[in-house]
C-alpha cells in the first residue's frame, strides 16, 4: 500500500510575502503549480498524496481533506489517528523529485526529517506517525528534533538540495527558474518572469510589471 503523503495547502491567498511581485490571482495560480510539482514528485516517489486543506480544494490525483484549523492542530489531530507510515511534505517545494521522496521514505530510522531554510522543516516521514506530535513555526527543525528525542525516536537528517529549497520571497524564484523543471517554472516563465544579473548577483525580473512598495 502507498504510504500517505500529506500535504498542507492554502488555496486562498497564499504566499503574501510574493505580493510585492504578483496580485493575489497570479500568487494562487503559482501556488497551484508548486502544488503540482509536489504531486507529483510525491507520486513518483511512490506515495499517495492527501491535501490537508484550509477551504475547499479538489485537485485531480489527489484526495483532500478540509480542516480550517491552524497548521500545528491539523497536523496532530491527524497524526493521532494515523496507523500506518506517513509523510509530511510543504506544497511549496518546486524542485521536488521522486528520487528525493523515495530517499526519505526509505529510511531504516523512526523518523526522517528534512530542514528548511532559517530553521524551518520541509518534509517529515513518521514510521508511526501517534508516536510524534508536530510544532511548525519559528525554529522548528530544533523543536521537531527535540520532540523526537522526547519520544525515543530514532531520526534520519537528509540533506536534500530539492526538498530543502522552499519558496516564500521574491528572492526564491531564482532557485525556481535555474533548477526547476515542472510547472511552477513555466507558471512563472508564463507570467514573465526572467533570470536579470547584476553586479554578480543573480535575481528575477519581471516584464510589464510594476513592483508594489
Amino acid at each position: 500500500m502507498a504510504i500517505d503523503a500529506v500535504i498542507p495547502f492554502k488555496p486562498k491567498n497564499p504566499k503574501t510575502r510574493l505580493s510585492c511581485v504578483m496580485e493575489q490571482e497570479e500568487r494562487e495560480a503559482f501556488a497551484q503549480a508548486m502544488l503540482s510539482d509536489v504531486i507529483a514528485a510525491a507520486q513518483a516517489g511512490g506515495c499517495s498524496p492527501l491535501l490537508l486543506c484550509t477551504s475547499p480544494y479538489e485537485r485531480p490525483g489527489a484526495r483532500t481533506l478540509l480542516d480550517p484549523d491552524g497548521l500545528n492542530e491539523s497536523l496532530n489531530r491527524l497524526l493521532a489517528r494515523s496507523g500506518g507510515p506517513l509523510l509530511i511534505i510543504m506544497a511549496d517545494l518546486p524542485l521536488a523529485d521522486g528520487a528525493a521522496v523515495s530517499r526519505l521514505v526509505s529510511t531504516a530510522a523512526d523518523m526522517a526529517v528534512v530542514p528548511g531554510r532559517g530553521g524551518g522543516t520541509n518534509a517529515i516521514f513518521l514510521r508511526e506517525p501517534s508516536r510524534f506530535r508536530v510544532n511548525y513555526y519559528g525554529a522548528s527543525f530544533l523543536k521537531h528534533m527535540q520532540i523526537a528525542m522526547d519520544a525515543g525516536l530514532s531520526v534520519d537528517v537528509v540533506d536534500s538540495f530539492r526538498l530543502h529549497t522552499d519558496v516564500d520571497e521574491k528572492e526564491d524564484l531564482v532557485e525556481v527558474l535555474i533548477h526547476g523543471q515542472g510547472e511552477a517554472r513555466r507558471c512563472l516563465e508564463s507570467l514573465g518572469f526572467t533570470l536579470s544579473i547584476e553586479g554578480g548577483r543573480v535575481g528575477v525580473k519581471r516584464g510589464a510589471h510594476k513592483e508594489t512598495r
